[in-house]
């Protein structure tokens, strides 16, 4: 998990990238948390059911906002999985999506 300029979720044909119009203000109100070294943190879970199982979205955003990383891992954070196969994969992505629009609409990331 490499910091660029572009992302791409594991198993996924969209590929993001950080909005020109990205903010410090505006990471910290959709949920990132700022971390001692100045970079920016979100972690969200893909269960719907419960924020401590399944799979949870990953997305570290760098210090002078020019660079991101994003992918989805298992719950406790360790192996990138790919969430578009296996049980559950319908609602694992609905819940990707929603997340990634919402950031999508607050002008934090935006499709290449």
């Amino acid at each position: 998990m490499a910091y660029g300029t572009t992302a791409k979720i594991l198993g996924d044909t969209t590929t993001y990238q950080l909005s020109p119009n990205v903010k410090k203000y505006s990471l910290r109100d959709t949920g990132f948390i700022e971390t001692k070294g100045g970079k920016f943190q979100l972690e969200r879970s893909l269960d719907p059911a419960s924020p401590f199982k399944g799979f949870k979205l990953k997305i570290v955003v760098s210090a002078d906002l020019a660079s991101f990383k994003m992918v989805t891992t298992t719950a406790n954070g360790l192996k990138e999985v790919n969430i578009f196969k296996g049980k559950d994969a319908a609602a694992n992505q609905e819940q990707l999506e929603y997340i990634l629009a919402d950031l999508v609409a607050r002008n934090v990331i935006e499709k290449a």
